[in-house]
């Protein structure tokens, strides 16, 4: 009986005793997930090459910022721009970040943030790489690679802007 009754308690206090597992939470995900208007989309974090640009971008996402902007901007074989909040191109969030120019290379599925004249002008709009996006290499500034979902970036309305627009309609830290 006593043995019994060892063995419960020793048993108990393992279970108790014993540390959680630490399941990645979404604020400290390295992923994005874009649910547009033609599907959804994942993109990875590149935080090694861009750190204060990908904090900012988690932040308006956690804001909320993001969801229900157009891109505004889509332009085939190049590139599909989004992130105003005005819709035409020229507006973000009000805060501008120093340039974190890398030699990632641009390629299909690269995230870039878009920028005025200005190099340190990058504030919330970004924009996802076809083809024919080498040339900006170490000019403007990466932060993320699209590992799914490429095909409804690709299904986008085409435009600048598009007379019928896609938008993201949710933007959420995490893979969902």
């Amino acid at each position: 009986m006593f043995k019994n009754l060892l063995i419960i308690v020793l048993g108990v206090m393992c279970v108790t005793m014993a540390k959680p597992v630490k399941k990645a939470s979404a604020s400290t995900s390295k992923f994005i997930t874009i649910e547009t208007s033609q599907g959804k989309v994942v993109i990875e974090t590149l935080p090694k090459i861009a750190p204060n640009h990908v904090k900012r971008i988690k932040e308006l996402v956690k804001d909320k910022f993001y969801d229900g902007i157009i891109f505004h901007r889509v332009i085939e074989g190049f590139m599909a721009q989004t992130g105003d909040p005005d819709g035409v191109g020229t507006g973000g969030s009000g805060k501008n970040l120093k340039a974190e120019f890398s030699d990632y290379e641009y390629k299909y599925g690269t995230v870039g943030m878009a920028r005025s004249m200005n190099p340190d002008s990058g504030d919330s709009q970004f924009f996802i790489c076809f083809d024919g996006c080498s040339h900006l290499t170490g000019q403007y500034t990466v932060w993320g690679q699209v590992v799914s979902g490429m095909d409804a970036v690709e299904k986008l309305a085409i435009g600048e802007p598009p007379s019928n627009p896609d938008k993201m309609v949710t933007v959420k830290l995490g893979k969902k």
